[in-house]
């Protein structure tokens, strides 16, 4: 997937004109940040997106980085007219609004988990997958987990979840995606540095990371 997102439509729209998407499967698009835009703002601003992308859409809904939250309604009315709007990443925390979309989507639209800590509720009460961060850190365990779930096994994919539940919660405790990289390092696959404005975590988180990472 390709992220093709931000606060100017128009712009936007021209991008998905003029770039080369060749080799990519669709673009992961998030909700327009600062501008806080209006339900009616954010389905006209997708409407234009579906207009333009030669490509299938995946909505991001993350009203903790963006200061504004695609709702249930507004989802499902884009979902219901435009067919090349596939999915949603959500990661709103509301597990209600979630829930609502699963039960009331048009085939084949998938709900796609963006909190690592919410997946295993999320797909036990129907979504369909997660796009992850401790994923980067723990392939294995984190996609065994959902796989689990995936079959209903919900005996294992609980372990994993409350093996994982801990450190998923430390890697967002001072700032993404600073934490998953201080588990990296601890595994010698990478640094820690990050680009500003995004900084290193603060000391204690750090500590706290390296003494529970495995």
């Amino acid at each position: 997937m390709l992220g093709v997102g931000g606060n100017n439509t128009a712009e936007l729209v021209e991008q998905l004109k003029k770039d080369d998407l060749s080799g990519f499967d669709a673009i992961l698009s998030v909700s327009p940040y600062y501008n806080k835009p209006s339900q009616e703002g954010i389905y006209q601003h997708y409407k234009a997106i579906a207009k333009a992308s030669p490509l299938p859409i995946i909505l991001y809904n993350v009203p903790g980085r963006t200061a504004s939250n695609i709702t249930a309604e507004t989802t499902l009315r884009l979902a219901n007219e435009f067919k090349n709007i596939i999915a949603i990443k959500e990661a709103s925390g509301n597990i209600e609004q979630c829930m609502k979309i699963i039960k009331y989507r048009p085939d084949n639209f998938l709900i796609i988990s963006g909190d690592d800590n919410l997946t295993l509720p999320l797909i036990a009460s129907g979504a369909d997958g997660v796009i992850s961060v401790v994923a980067n850190a723990y392939p294995k365990d984190f996609s065994d987990m959902v796989r689990f779930a995936l079959v209903h096994d919900l005996k294992n994919a609980q372990k994993l979840h409350y093996k994982l539940m801990e450190i998923t919660e430390q890697l967002f405790a001072d700032g993404n995606p600073g934490g998953v990289k201080v588990v990296l390092a601890k595994k010698k696959i990478t640094s820690t540095t990050v680009r500003l404005p995004s900084v290193e975590p603060n000391d204690t988180v750090k500590a706290k990371l390296k003494k529970i990472a495995y």
